[in-house]
């Protein structure tokens, strides 16, 4: 299969699920679709970021080699917002190795604190951030408020994930 030709034929649910059972656990396939997720062009990067971030969920060990290559891509200015929350949405499925956690907690402290970004971006930053708090615990008393502060104002479905970290992050 042609990733490339594959990732530009269409933008589709039934697409993307094709280009994850093609990847499936190949950790030749997947660093292909990273290379091709890293190289562009922006509109390659865009649609590959989504068969990318659902490899991860099926198989997160996958991200172990590259998560230096993606984290650098997330710390990117001007990046596409679909860009970034692939990224984050398949950060949120794997262990954040702890020379990476420091890095990590503070993107995703300035993505959930910034109420102009997607809720979507915002929600999967909360989740990552919550996750690195199982090794990190005094990060608790820097997400929490951050949480609790954004959702008198926060749109539903912020409410719905915010609970959910408080209720795992309060004991």
């Amino acid at each position: 299969m042609n990733l490339v030709e594959e990732i530009l034929r269409e933008h589709t649910k039934k697409q993307k699920d094709k280009i994850v059972r093609y990847v499936g656990h190949n950790p030749k396939r997947f660093s292909e679709l990273v290379d091709i997720f890293l190289q562009g062009p922006t509109l390659v990067t865009q649609r590959a970021a989504w068969p990318l971030s659902y490899c991860i969920e099926q198989y997160p060990d996958l991200l172990k080699p590259h998560f230096r290559k993606i984290l650098t891509r997330l710390g990117k200015k001007n990046i596409h917002d679909s860009v970034k929350r692939n990224i984050l949405r398949m950060l949120q499925f794997v262990r954040v190795p702890k020379a990476w956690q420091g890095i990590t907690a503070d993107l995703c402290l300035t993505f959930l604190a910034d109420s102009k970004e997607p809720v979507a971006i915002r929600v999967f930053a909360m989740t990552v951030l919550a996750n690195i708090t199982i090794e990190v615990p005094e990060l608790k008393n820097e997400l929490i408020p951050l949480i609790e502060d954004q959702l008198p104002y926060a749109s539903a479905g912020f409410i719905s994930r915010g609970s959910k970290v408080l209720k795992q992050l309060k004991p």
